[in-house]
């Protein structure tokens, strides 16, 4: 057999296939989960199956080293068992980081724009605006900004719910204009990024492991309306083993726009899901809301990240900001982290262990920790981007 060809199917519960999967199992397990899941004990409401924070509420919560471990693991379980989506009302109590982003923002669209643009995820390309990588263009176009957007540790906190530490932080931006169309139903990466037929050569347990290992959570840049299209979102579906091969039936699909949920975000809300909750981005039926959103994919540490990003760039851009802003105190350490946590690389691995090997420890230093030990220590900036070409020779085999 070729190495690539695809392998027998043992028991159906060892491989899914989408001739197997079951919209009337797939309905049924999600009516029942909506009829018998209680109301999370943190959360300030549930609408229409979703849990609904007060991020108000919550930030005591965050900064406690006792209770935020509760906190974390009621997310979690939303995250895996519950609905599989969570609302942060309030995820920013200032959206002023907010107003200076979207700017940023609006100019790449403008320039990217008459470069010719790209094409889009499960849309039509052109029916949006999509600034790829958007997490380090921002980071290179305006690092004070990207400093202050960042420095939030709701966001962390969402993050290592679901990631635990050294996840890596990716984004998108993504603007549906009046009259865009809305997507198509689906689940996202890994799995979800496969055709059915690659996706049915992955055995079961590979399936679990997808959505583990990567958390989808945007931010709101505009006030949404549903008239203006947020999310649409089937709670509980993630929950369906077989949905990685069953989500572009045309069953399921059907199932999904007669029972989506959709809320209405305030500009400063956040929403986090479940990668393998079946979703699509709504359609804009307004006539003058440009709806505006950062598309948050955070990856495990453990896991393979979808974009490439030059992390050792937006350390040096983001390094002399931080610095001059930890001096005046205008960062507590908690904001600190979590704009670090958004930027530099958190895991030591993959390395050259000849060149790179661990001292004092199992791993040798991450660029988290340079980067953190930079500013506790004030290094100048040469000084640290000397420490980060040291830190790429040791990785590589050159």
């Amino acid at each position: 057999m070729h190495a690539l060809s695809q392998p027998p199917v043992t028991s159906a519960k060892d491989w899914f296939r989408e001739a197997d999967c079951s919209v009337d199992d797939f309905a049924t397990l999600i009516e029942t989960s909506r009829e018998t899941t209680p109301k999370p004990r943190l959360a300030a409401a549930v609408a229409h199956g979703i849990p609904v924070y007060d991020c108000d509420a919550l930030r005591p919560l965050i900064a406690d080293p006792r209770q935020r471990p509760e906190l974390l693991a009621e997310w979690a379980n939303v995250l895996l068992d519950g609905a599989g989506v969570f609302v942060l009302q309030r995820a920013y109590d200032d959206t002023t980081a907010i107003d200076d982003a979207t700017a940023i923002f609006e100019s790449i669209i403008r320039t990217e724009r008459k470069a010719g643009g790209g094409a889009d995820h499960f849309a039509k390309a052109g029916a949006n605006d999509r600034i790829w990588n958007a997490q380090e263009k921002l980071c290179l176009e305006a690092p004070e900004v990207f400093v202050r957007y960042f420095a939030n540790p709701v966001l962390v906190a969402a993050a290592e719910a679901w990631l635990g530490p050294a996840y890596q932080m990716t984004s998108q931006v993504n603007v549906v204009r009046p009259g865009g169309e809305a997507q198509q139903a689906h689940r996202d990466f890994h799995l979800g990024f496969l055709t059915v037929d690659e996706a049915q050569r992955f055995p079961a347990h590979v399936h679990t492991m997808s959505a583990l290992l990567t958390l989808q959570g945007a931010v709101a840049h505009t006030d949404m309306s549903v008239e203006s299209g947020p999310t649409k979102l089937l709670p509980f579906s993630q929950r369906y083993p077989q949905g990685y091969v069953a989500w572009r039936r045309a069953d399921f699909r059907a199932y999904f726009e007669a029972h989506y949920a959709q809320l209405p975000l305030t500009k400063g809300d956040a929403l986090f899901f479940n990668p393998a909750l079946f979703h699509a981005a709504g359609s804009n039926r307004t006539h003058d809301v440009q709806r505006m959103a950062n598309l948050l994919q955070v990856s495990s540490a453990y896991g393979r990240a979808m974009e490439s990003l030059d992390r050792t760039a937006m350390c040096n851009a983001v390094f002399p900001v931080l610095r001059t802003m930890c001096a005046q105190r205008q960062l507590d350490a908690v904001q600190t982290a979590a704009v670090i946590a958004s930027c530099a690389e958190g895991y030591a691995f993959p390395t050259n262990l000849d060149r790179n090997p661990p001292v004092g420890g199992l791993a040798p230093a991450s660029q988290q920790q340079i980067l953190a030990t930079a500013l506790d220590e004030n290094w100048s900036d040469e000084q640290f981007a000397t420490a980060l070409r040291n830190l790429e020779y040791r990785n590589s085999t050159r």
